[in-house]
């Protein structure tokens, strides 16, 4: 290979890295849990973020982040976002009532019309009317998110530990493969950025199976202090989270979900390393993160 070859060669080859760098992605539900990773891993991997909020003044994101108002129940407000975006992160919930959004097909066609070319979408918990259209949508390369339990649930205990040094629950032997929330973040950021991911359902889990027992030490742990696992009836929990003002489908699907964890759960998958190509991250290290959370 002659240099004029070489230096040509190089020459493509810093123009297809700076293409791979110079995309831009529209996150919706940027200021979610989960949103937030979605964000971070983006601008971590040397991308350009949009963010799509009802109230940019409140948004709370890095400066680098372009935040922008939209709102996903009026599709034809995200038409200057969807502006020269080649990826396109979803979520199935109105960001307001948390009421299932039922403008999919209309989302996707405006996406389509502005040239997207990947579409991730998070999985609700079940189907969704969004969802479902990103599953039959054509011409974009899509791509279902579908994490199971999010570690950050744990901090729901943070009010009992930091009182009283305890969690309270019921169900305490379950299992659950939990995930770092920055590991749903990555996931995406891969199919949201990447060739190959089109098609494809991912199940995200962390790497180990863990009980309330497992949870609760690490973060005792992580914070250097005791905790106390006191395990509840299924009456006392219940009137614990009637007394939190938690609805009754909310609390029927916690008793289903905590007496019964369905296998997908509870059983460890290696989506995060295979996408990534690291390792997902455990609940210990999670825990360490947030440790001030349990401190009083």
């Amino acid at each position: 290979m002659t240099q004029t070859q070489r230096t040509r060669q190089a020459q493509r080859t810093q123009q297809a890295q700076q293409a791979q760098q110079a995309q831009k992605v529209l996150v919706t539900g940027a200021t979610g849990t989960v949103g937030r990773q979605v964000v971070a891993e983006l601008l971590a991997r040397g991308h350009a973020v949009r963010a799509l909020t009802r109230d940019p003044a409140r948004a709370s994101l890095p400066a680098d982040v372009e935040v922008v108002r939209g709102d996903l129940t009026e599709p034809d407000s995200l038409v200057p976002a969807l502006e020269g975006v080649t990826g396109l992160h979803l979520i199935t919930f109105d960001g307001a009532l948390f009421a299932p959004l039922e403008t999919g097909p209309r989302i996707l066609d405006r996406a389509r019309a502005a040239g997207v070319r990947r579409v991730t979408v998070l999985n609700g918990g079940g189907p969704t009317p969004l969802e479902d259209a990103v599953r039959a949508a054509d011409g974009v390369d899509r791509t279902v998110l579908m994490p199971v339990e999010f570690m950050a649930n744990a901090l729901e205990w943070a009010d009992g530990i930091t009182a009283a040094d305890e969690v309270r629950e019921p169900f305490v032997s379950r299992l659950s493969a939990m995930v770092h929330e920055g590991d749903i973040g990555a996931v995406a950021a891969v199919a949201l950025t990447e060739e190959g991911h089109g098609g494809r359902e991912y199940v995200i889990t962390g790497p180990e199976a863990l009980t309330v027992g497992d949870k609760v030490a690490a973060i005792a742990a992580a914070r250097g202090r005791d905790i106390a696992l006191v395990e509840l009836t299924e009456e006392q929990a219940v009137a614990q989270w009637r007394a939190a003002g938690r609805p009754e489908e909310v609390i029927g699907f916690l008793l289903e979900v905590y007496g019964n964890t369905p296998e997908v759960g509870r059983t460890v998958v290696d989506t995060v390393e295979k996408v990534t190509g690291r390792p997902a991250r455990t609940f210990a290290r999670w825990a360490a993160e947030h440790a001030d959370a349990f401190r009083a």
